[in-house]
């Protein structure tokens, strides 16, 4: 392979292209900051084979008030029906209590197995419920249980207190999250969907903030439950049905939340998952519960029928080594901070190309700290973009490891590497 030197500035970048669909991927080859870039590698062309047409002539969802219809892996909409519309929400509102439990969970603040004290106010809650009581304290595992599976509005207000002091303070949190997920059609004022002025959604940012969700896998292990016992081995237990009957009525349904309020209508956002291609379905305001999971049934085999998912590289992959200035070792393995993949239409067989970018990064380094991204396309366009992370942190060289280091290089003429 003929190879040709190449200026670089702060980014690293390199490109190599992979197999097709239906083959495995070439070797991965990129460049650092001093070494030759690599040519490029030519992938030879398959032709394109037609897919049934799927253009804005498609009518889902007729009687819902808006949809959204999106792949979970890259958040591509395939299917929008008003989408930035706002409108109650109802219980949908608990995805983002869901969501900022699981985060708490990841970051260590919380544990499955720490006990929850229920106040006045959180046992006070009306609608659907777990029926808990003031001074009752439940584990975390087993409130987000009740979340997940029965709707439970007083467990939504014991977590929120229990993280933040007050369910005005999780509220701004729930807040500031959806700006930081992009939501700009949201706005809450609780955080289990109970009426109340100024709380609201759009079909589109309800599709944003379940993917997001998704993002903790172990989600679905509890929106999946169709029944389930609280208190079991107590004198008063609870038996939990789930208000998302897809989970036992569609084949791939493990989730993720329904709402109702007399305001609202019925309300729905599933996610349903076949041979590695997971889609979200957003419907609200559906005149009935059969209406609202006929049609998102409906989507669901659209989305299935027409779509599915190119894997390019898992979470955690390596696809190269970051440089790290006046670190103890002059790299750092850079890996995926989520799967690569991207969406495409059935029988739509094109080849695609990856070009990873790897900074130069300042030791101390934090594993997971941000080192690069890893950048795919297909047909002339960006279908994929995702965060290289270092897999192991570097510590900062003292002095006598930096000075034998700067000795090494200049013994070497510069090419050491540790």
């Amino acid at each position: 392979m003929k190879r040709h030197s190449k200026h670089m500035h702060k980014a690293v970048a390199a490109t190599a292209l992979l197999a097709t669909l239906a083959g495995p991927c070439a070797p991965m080859v990129y460049a650092d900051a001093t070494s030759k870039l690599s040519s490029v590698v030519p992938v030879k062309e398959i032709p394109e084979t037609p897919v049934p047409e799927s253009g804005s002539s498609i009518d889902l969802a007729k009687q819902a008030r808006s949809a959204v219809l999106m792949d979970a892996t890259t958040g591509k909409v395939l299917y929008a029906k008003d989408a930035h519309e706002r409108l109650p929400m109802a219980s949908i509102t608990k995805i983002m209590t869901l969501l900022l439990i699981f985060e708490a969970i990841d970051s260590g603040k919380l544990k499955w197995t720490d006990s929850v004290k229920v106040s006045e106010h959180a046992a006070s809650m009306g609608g659907s419920q777990i029926f808990l009581e003031p001074e009752e304290s439940m584990t975390v595992r087993d409130m987000v249980k009740g979340i997940a599976v029965a709707s439970a509005n007083d467990a939504c207000v014991a977590m929120a207190e229990h993280l933040d002091g007050s369910e005005e303070a999780f509220v701004a949190r729930m807040n500031e999250r959806a700006k930081q997920l992009g939501m700009t059609d949201t706005h809450f004022s609780n955080c289990n969907g109970l009426p109340v002025a100024n709380h609201y959604s759009s079909a589109h940012d309800i599709a944003v903030m379940s993917r997001a969700l998704l993002a903790h896998p172990e989600v679905t292990s509890f929106t999946s439950i169709y029944s389930d016992y609280l208190r079991k081995d107590t004198d008063h237990p609870l038996w939990l049905v789930n208000t998302n009957k897809l989970v036992r009525f569609y084949d791939g349904v493990d989730g993720l939340k329904t709402g109702y309020t007399q305001e609202a209508k019925y309300c729905l956002s599933a996610t349903a998952k076949r041979e590695g291609f997971r889609v979200i379905a957003v419907v609200m305001g559906e005149p009935k519960p059969a209406v609202r999971n006929a049609e998102v049934s409906g989507m669901l085999n659209w989305a299935f029928a027409h779509y599915t998912t190119v894997s390019v590289f898992p979470k955690g992959q390596v696809v190269g080594k970051a440089k790290v200035l006046k670190g103890k070792r002059d790299t750092v393995e850079a890996v995926t901070q989520q799967p690569v993949a991207f969406v495409t239409e059935k029988g739509m067989r094109k080849p695609y190309t990856t070009e990873v970018l790897l900074d130069k990064v300042k030791a101390p380094v934090h594993a997971g700290t941000v080192v690069g991204k890893v950048v795919v396309r297909s047909g002339g366009q960006t279908v994929a973009q995702v965060p290289l992370v270092a897999k192991e942190s570097v510590d900062k060289a003292n002095f006598f490891q930096g000075f034998a280091k700067t000795v090494k290089k200049v013994v070497t003429f510069g090419h050491a590497e540790s």
